[in-house]
């Protein structure tokens, strides 16, 4: 199928509410998410977030999430920017922003991903539409897992 720019369009990939991604430049390779079409942006839980400067630019170094048995990690990268992103309690933050790739049924493409507490929460990424928009995806809201296999979710 052909678009009105003369691009070839992928087919519809229906995903469920629940799936696996992989964000590789963080070492975080296979894991679980809640994918929300309520949120706006992508959020991951950090720990330590921490603005410095790099040749002159801002970065932002952080401790990504353990996940089934990953140790958590140092990651440091620049800064995308920040923004004012309203949390699942109503509250606005101010958030840093970083931008990274991100593989889903073996497509990749780079997201915006929010650092934030989610600590209480059960996935550690929650998926929002801004990552899923003009990627031909659509959410099945009764499904889980249509393009990953269900992960042993015990010591999330």
């Amino acid at each position: 199928m052909t678009n009105v720019s003369g691009h070839k369009e992928r087919p519809l990939l229906v995903i469920g509410w629940h799936e696996c991604i992989s964000l590789p430049e963080l070492g975080l390779l296979d894991f679980a998410v809640k994918v929300d079409t309520g949120a706006k942006t992508t959020a991951l839980h950090a720990d330590n977030i921490e603005l410095f400067k790099r040749d002159g630019d801002k970065w932002v170094r952080f401790t990504a999430p353990s996940i089934l048995g990953t140790p958590a990690q140092t990651c440091e990268f620049p800064v995308f920017t920040k923004r004012d992103i309203t949390n699942t309690s109503g509250s606005p933050e101010n958030r840093i922003v970083i931008r990274t790739p991100m593989v889903l049924a073996g497509r990749r493409w780079k997201i915006d991903v929010s650092l934030t507490d989610r600590g209480s929460m059960q996935f550690p990424l929650i998926l929002g539409r801004r990552a899923l928009r003009r990627r031909n995806i659509a959410v099945h809201p009764g499904k889980s897992y249509l393009v990953s296999a269900k992960p042993n979710l015990k010591g999330l």
